[in-house]
């Protein structure tokens, strides 16, 4: 029985080395994203959804421990298939929050364009003299 317990407990086996490496990469990706914000490249609004992301991987890197805990509240044995999960779940999600802003952002386009098409036309009309007020030409 207590064989059957211990195998479904998560196991994390995470080599100090890959540890490591874990950590260099989140603070990178940390970096990044901060530098993206002070080039002006990423929007404040995104930061923050990125900036937690990247401190995710970074708790992650530093205590291995919190995915064996994800992956025991989840009912997942393996601690790889739940850091999968767990990315795919995440990339879709961002997926759709940046789907639904592309999508916002597409009718204010079709709309702006048919506010400057309308507002073009008006002003080729008021440009236009009437037929009365035209002067024949020589």
């Amino acid at each position: 029985m207590s064989a059957l317990i211990a195998e479904s407990q998560p196991v994390v086996n995470v080599s100090s080395q890959t540890r490591v490496l874990a950590v260099i990469v989140a603070i990178l990706f940390l970096a990044l994203i901060l530098d993206l914000v002070r080039r002006r490249k990423l929007q404040e609004r995104y930061t923050v959804v990125w900036f937690l992301a990247g401190l995710a991987l970074l708790v992650l890197a530093v205590v291995p421990g919190v995915l064996g805990w994800l992956a025991e509240r989840a009912g997942i044995s393996d601690t790889n298939a739940a850091l999968f999960s767990i990315t795919l779940v995440v990339a879709g999600l961002l997926l759709l929050n940046l789907t639904v802003v592309v999508s916002k952002q597409a009718e204010q386009i079709t709309r702006l364009s048919q506010e400057l098409a309308i507002l073009r036309s008006r002003g080729e009309e008021e440009e236009e003299p009437a037929d009365e007020e035209r002067v024949p030409a020589p």
